[in-house]
């Protein structure tokens, strides 16, 4: 019991952390900030992994947390379903983002577009998994 409290609090504590580092990156820092196309990309992928970094520390609590339900009740259909839910959302941010890349593509702005998207999605799904930790 007191082994999964202390996981718990190493989740939240690595939260808190990385969201006060994400703070300030953000697509608008980017934006403002940046002046040539290419600092703008590389911004951009700084901000990206970040998200994805931040969606990682989501996904694993809530997965710890329908495990723990699992293991108390003997039914592991959500934890199943969110692992599923997950993938298919990963599937989906891809091919969405994919499309609004091949729409601009061969411009200059495609791989920003396609960035933006990714990064956009990427933080719906991060509030939207917050939103069910409370």
């Amino acid at each position: 019991m007191i082994k999964n409290i202390s996981k718990k609090y190493l989740i939240l504590c690595s939260l808190v952390l990385s969201y006060s580092t994400l703070a300030k990156s953000t697509v608008e820092t980017c934006e403002k900030e940046m002046t040539t196309t290419q600092e703008f990309s590389m911004c951009l992928d700084g901000v990206k992994q970040k998200k994805e970094r931040e969606l990682q520390t989501w996904v694993n609590n809530q997965s710890f947390t329908l495990d723990e339900l699992a293991a108390a009740t003997g039914r592991k259909a959500a934890l199943n379903m969110f692992k599923r839910s997950q993938r298919n959302f990963i599937t989906y941010r891809e091919n969405n983002c994919r499309w609004q890349y091949l729409a601009v593509s061969p411009g200059t702005g495609a791989a920003a577009a396609y960035k933006k998207c990714y990064i956009t999605l990427t933080q719906d799904r991060i509030n939207e998994l917050t939103a069910l930790s409370k």
